[in-house]
């Protein structure tokens, strides 16, 4: 036990000492902020204002609601214009618009238009011509409003008996399934990365030590899995320092946010959301199943990706092309999870939520949806205990691998090889 804690003790502090750990700690939440208002800071500035000529040849699209309709949104500018056809249509870009739009004489305004053509002197995509669009058809339902006799008073009534459905659990009527379903998303993804960011350092440590013949020299004085489990736990405690300097900088970020957001109304709304969000789910619970799968499944996949390493002499190819299924897995999971969303209820979530090999992201993208309203006690009881029997019997399998594959050099590795490394009596 004491030499697997000082190996631990080696991996923890030669990793936490690296620059590119202490780099990459400190510009995780900065790039996520940046990520999260420059985003929306982008999408609100350099959106394309379009100014587009209209010839009404229906005699509908007067210029006074067109007008109303300009104030109203800036985001495109429509003109009703006189001129004809052909002379708009070479020299439209000379008169400072980016399109024109002919509506036709022979409209119905019963049946309406199914579609109008907007021709411009550049390529716009759907999603660019899209204020134009909501702009007339914005217009067209005032106009046939007109027509029936609907006013003002009417109109409200319209829009505010529009049927909203929100789904709720009576089991767990504190839950909201839209919040849920943003931090199982989260969640999901936040394991993802670990996964496979932390899985292949594991790999890539092996494979060094291997190349170097550092490990002959270890190996001398404690046994091959030791080494492995020792490295192992020792990365993956890495990975959760990394991950909790993160939430102390998000929480340090978000108290300073709340402090000064009294002034800012854009502040104030994300702060009451982040409330919102905290009121809503069970975050000790969240917080424990996160470590706790997180930890499960790093040792569960790590395991495998050290097995790979020790079996891998310096060829990368070999390297990729033998942990790819193991990597699929993680993908896999991934897939599901998507899947899953939408009825986290389903066999396929219950099931897949379990096995140890995709519980770690399936089974925190369904607990935030409620325990044990969504996930009942017996369900997360049978997923953990699985993932500890996976983790086990992964770490054995991996053991058996990796006692011949690190001393092995010159043998090109397959997994059939593998197999009989894992499987051969000692």
């Amino acid at each position: 036990m004491k030499k697997i804690l000082l190996i631990i003790k080696r991996e923890y502090l030669t990793r936490v000492k690296k620059r590119t750990f202490i780099i990459s700690t400190i510009l995780f939440p900065l790039l996520y902020l940046g990520l999260i208002f420059g985003t929306s800071y982008i999408a609100a500035t350099s959106g394309t204002n379009l100014k587009v000529a209209v010839i009404d040849s229906s005699g509908f699209f007067d210029k006074g609601k067109i007008e109303r309709e300009n104030q109203r949104d800036s985001s495109s500018v429509l003109t009703v214009v006189d001129f004809n056809a052909d002379s708009l249509k070479n020299n439209f870009k000379n008169w400072g618009y980016d399109g024109y739009i002919i509506i036709p004489a022979n409209l119905d305004w019963e049946k309406g238009v199914r579609n109008l053509s907007m021709t411009t002197g550049r390529t716009i995509s759907t999603d660019g011509a899209a204020p134009v669009q909501y702009k007339l058809n914005r217009i067209w339902t005032s106009i046939k409003n007109e027509k029936l006799g609907i006013d003002d008073h009417k109109k409200n009534i319209i829009e505010t008996s529009i049927i909203s459905i929100v789904p709720k659990n009576f089991n767990d009527t504190k839950a909201n399934s839209d919040i849920a379903g943003r931090i199982g998303y989260l969640a999901g993804i936040l394991i993802y990365i670990i996964l496979l960011l932390y899985g292949s350092q594991v790999m890539m440590g092996v494979m060094e030590e291997k190349t170097n013949r550092i490990a002959e020299v270890i190996i001398s004085s404690v046994k091959p899995f030791q080494l492995m489990l020792g490295k192992i736990i020792g990365i993956g405690l890495v990975a959760l320092t990394q991950f909790f300097l993160w939430i102390a900088f998000m929480t340090l970020i978000y108290n300073i946010t709340k402090a000064s957001g009294g002034g800012n109304q854009t502040v104030s709304v994300i702060v009451g959301g982040v409330q919102d969000t905290f009121t809503s789910i069970n975050v000790p619970l969240i917080l424990f199943c996160f470590i706790f799968y997180l930890l499960g499944g790093f040792f569960f996949y790590s395991s495998l990706y050290a097995a790979i390493g020790s079996s891998v002499n310096e060829d990368m190819r070999e390297a990729q092309s033998l942990s790819l299924p193991v990597t699929m897995l993680v993908i896999i999971s991934i897939a599901i999870m998507s899947a899953i969303m939408r009825d986290p209820t389903s066999p396929l979530a219950v099931w897949s939520s379990i096995i140890p090999f995709s519980s770690p992201i399936i089974m925190m993208a369904r607990i935030p949806f409620g325990v044990p309203a969504t996930v009942p006690w017996w369900q997360l009881a049978a997923s953990m205990g699985a993932l500890i029997a996976g983790f086990i019997f992964t770490t054995w399998f991996a053991g058996k691998i990796y006692r011949t594959g690190i001393l092995m050099y010159g043998k090109k590795p397959s997994w059939k090889e593998m197999m009989k490394w894992a499987f051969r009596k000692s």
